[in-house]
């Protein structure tokens, strides 16, 4: 193999220029000691005794020449033709803008180690600091190793034997499985992202947080609960401020009429739960001292109850049956903030909390990313509840260091939860 490298380099790439430049660019680097290697006409072009250019060892300007003879065979005639390309590119070089501090040599003619150190003391009497002159055996070298092997590959055509492909895979095995799977990885995030960012721009159609508990409790051991959420939008969407969403138990608590019976209905989880949910308007014509109720409602449920709680979701829906003109869409959410309002007895229950939108996982909340606030406050929430039921006194879910949750698309890109199916 030697042998086939040696002779490829004599002439193999005759009349070939942009491939003796792309080689030479390549073998230099591999060469740990430059890095920023790139060319300067590769297609050809008056390019001022420097085909290449680099930084050596960080901090200095180096520049690369190429002097290749077609048909080489290193005669006296080729040599002193070689010799003098190189004193032409060193004085081209030296003439630059920027006068360079290292200056590389690439040929495909082999000097002997006095003939190399001649032109070389020639480099350093001329100014330039450390110079290199890379003839054909220090090409082939490099090209007969594994760190060079795809680039003699490529260039001059020669095959890996069994023994070089078991060299090469022993020493860059790992870090090309490393590029294939970050590679994918990298292209599955952005596909992701990109559906993501058009799908979010669909009217919302739920918004969803599924509280977990830290373990599956009998109904009576929950009892009375009361469980909402507030989400604060960044900016009003069709007039809509903010929203209110939550659930408790017994039936018909959050219908018109529960004034009527809610002291006669059987309390606990057991017996039945009802939900509803509110919407804040802004409106710029209603002054502080305004009577008027914050909240309007957007409707209310019932169901039955729950004999085993490990989960307790709780959403905000639009549940039109035919939707008429513009409505709040999932990329509204974004940037919003929300806390979690709740009777203590089931918040200290509460082990995480997942909030879903859209067929999206736009979060998952740990007990260790919160707190159980204790402050005495008014929830507003528009619901009766007993003297004895607000024994069991309001706290509030909160983020530790902050006085609010946040939702941010530019931070993560929700998980999609499904993959549609294709007809």
């Amino acid at each position: 193999m030697p042998y086939q490298t040696d002779e490829r380099l004599k002439s193999y790439l005759d009349t070939n220029q942009l491939h003796r430049e792309q080689l030479c660019r390549s073998i230099l680097a591999i060469d740990k000691r430059f890095s920023e290697v790139h060319p300067r006409h590769p297609r050809g072009g008056p390019d001022g005794g420097r085909d290449i250019e680099a930084i050596y060892r960080d901090s200095d300007i180096a520049f690369g020449a190429i002097g290749f003879i077609n048909q080489a065979n290193d005669s006296e005639e080729q040599k002193r033709t070689i010799k003098t390309k190189f004193e032409f590119d060193l004085r081209n070089a030296l003439s630059a803008d920027v006068t360079p501090k290292v200056f590389i040599f690439f040929t495909n003619i082999n000097f002997t180690i006095g003939e190399k150190n001649t032109l070389i003391e020639k480099a350093k009497e001329a100014g330039i600091l450390f110079c290199e002159l890379l003839d054909r055996e220090r090409l082939r070298i490099s090209l007969d190793s594994p760190d060079g092997f795809s680039i003699r590959f490529q260039y001059l055509n020669i095959p890996l034997s069994e023994e070089e492909q078991a060299s090469f895979f022993a020493r860059w095995g790992d870090d090309i499985q490393s590029v294939i799977s970050t590679g994918f990885q990298r292209i599955e995030s952005t596909l992701q992202r990109v559906l993501f960012l058009q799908e979010c721009n669909d009217v919302l159609s739920h918004f969803t947080l599924s509280f977990e508990l830290d373990r599956a409790y009998q109904a009576e051991e929950i009892g009375h609960f009361r469980l909402f959420c507030l989400v604060q939008l960044k900016e009003p969407k069709q007039k809509i401020l903010s929203f209110l969403f939550g659930s408790s138990d017994k039936p018909k608590r959050m219908s018109p009429d529960s004034k009527l019976d809610i002291d006669n209905q059987m309390r606990g989880i057991k017996n039945g739960i009802s939900g509803g949910q509110w919407v804040e308007y802004f409106n710029t014509e209603v002054s502080e001292s305004d009577d008027t109720e914050r909240y309007e409602s957007r409707g209310y449920f019932s169901s039955i109850g729950q004999d085993l709680v490990d989960f307790l979701p709780i959403s905000f829906r639009d549940s039109s049956f035919v939707r008429v003109g513009p409505a709040v869409t999932l990329k509204d959410l974004d940037e919003a903030i929300f806390i979690a309002i709740l009777n203590r007895s089931l918040a200290e229950k509460v082990k995480t909390i997942h909030l879903y939108s859209n067929g999206y996982k736009l979060q998952e909340i740990t007990n260790d990313e919160f707190h159980i606030s204790e402050s005495n406050f008014n929830p507003e929430i528009p619901v009766m509840f007993t003297e004895d039921e607000l024994n069991d006194s309001w706290v509030s879910i909160r983020p530790i260091g902050s006085s609010f949750f946040s939702i941010d698309f530019f931070e993560k890109t929700p998980k999609r939860m499904f993959t549609p199916k294709q007809m």
